[in-house]
């Protein structure tokens, strides 16, 4: 099983992620992780922290020579935004925010919450999941994250080649497919920012050369389309998880839904063997399992939940009415949440990965790649 926790807290010493499961004898490059650690800080709309923190990964443990050891691996991104102790506690619950929920759960501070419950947590997530990559793309697997709304303006492209996508991506300083509509975006968040006030979106995940049969149909809990929603849902901020048609599929007749099967021996050598579908409503996923198709994740990420202009509270202190307390955010981190929901989607793939492949080794891994494959072209 691959798998991995998280320990830190916004303003504390550092943040950890502890991967345990991964497979020996794959080559680490955590310039990679850094890339995925610096693209989560920016996006156009970001707070002032983006500026204080520089994140970069620092492997503790589980790497030798470059190379996966088989044995746990601990990943630090260090917070130089270090002030915990010098921190006071927060009287006046925050909206939207696990502020007076948890003082409540927990009997304690607020603060004892929002430091753990912050969206910082996320850094060492996106490390697991940008290390988990690597593993992916060993064996040809490709996964692309990107914005498709925001503030309520729809920003998709027509879907192309991943390469082209992500060129067009990476052109955006929103993390759109369609870079020419920055400058609207940017002029919808500064008016944002001016009126005191936060912007939310959709995000989207695309990932490309999965093989059939990820994932199972045999139990609820294993099957892959449900511990990917899991796992986006429990990123801070996201209200709501599609795959493929998504919520569309319930307004549709089944013929305008399910796609049909196209069987091409010309393209046996691929991922889907050659059975070929000229729609992808399904999403790439079917009873739980992978179904050779590129598999489409969705994400709705809610406005941040600080507000520069607060809404009303209750003081805990004195019971009395007042507005929420305010520490620094962000206008918009719908460019972030794409970041985070794509690593976040693809340590899950990585985790069916190792589960149908073995994670012993990628030796190991890639002679059980090949004779799946080997076998499946016969069925």
């Amino acid at each position: 099983m691959l798998r991995y926790w998280t320990a830190g807290e916004s303003h504390g010493k550092t943040l950890l992620a502890m991967v345990d499961g991964f497979p020996a004898g794959l080559p680490i490059n955590t310039e990679l992780i850094d890339v995925e650690l610096r693209r989560r800080q920016g996006g156009y709309g970001r707070g002032g922290r983006q500026r204080i923190e520089t994140d970069r990964v620092e492997v503790l443990t589980g790497i030798w020579k470059g190379q996966s050891l088989g044995s746990p691996i601990a990943l630090q991104v260090v917070n130089r935004d270090y002030k915990l102790e010098r921190l006071d506690d927060l009287d006046r619950p925050r909206p939207g925010h696990g502020d007076l929920t948890g003082a409540i759960k927990f009997l304690g501070p607020i603060r004892n919450i929002l430091e753990r419950a912050s969206a910082r947590e996320t850094a060492v997530r996106v490390a697991a999941g940008a290390l988990a990559r690597q593993l992916l793309e060993h064996f040809g697997i490709q996964t692309l994250g990107y914005v498709v709304e925001l503030g309520g303006v729809d920003v998709s492209a027509p879907a192309g080649p991943l390469a082209k996508q992500k060129e067009q991506r990476d052109k955006s300083e929103i993390y759109s497919l369609a870079p020419a509509r920055d400058a609207e975006i940017k002029t919808l968040i500064d008016d944002t920012r001016k009126a005191g006030d936060t912007l939310g979106g959709v995000v989207e995940v695309r990932v490309e050369g999965l093989p059939f049969g990820l994932g199972t149909h045999t139990q609820w809990d294993l099957k892959l389309d449900g511990r990917i929603a899991q796992a986006v849902m429990a990123v801070q901020a996201i209200k709501g998880v599609e795959i493929g048609l998504g919520f569309e599929a319930a307004r549709r007749v089944g013929s305008q839904v399910h796609d049909p099967i196209v069987y091409d021996a010309a393209q046996i050598d691929q991922p889907h063997l050659g059975y070929t579908r000229p729609t992808n409503n399904a999403g790439g996923l079917e009873a739980g399992m992978t179904n050779g198709q590129p598999l489409i994740v969705r994400a709705a990420k809610k406005p941040i939940s600080t507000l520069a202009q607060p809404l009303g509270s209750v003081n805990l202190k004195t019971k009395t009415s007042d507005a929420a307390a305010y520490e620094r955010s962000d206008v918009c981190a719908v460019s972030a949440a794409s970041v985070i929901v794509e690593n976040v989607v693809a340590f899950e793939v990585a985790a069916a990965l190792v589960e149908k492949f073995g994670n012993d080794s990628i030796t190991e891994m890639e002679a059980r790649w090949r004779v799946f494959h080997e076998l499946a072209r016969k069925r």
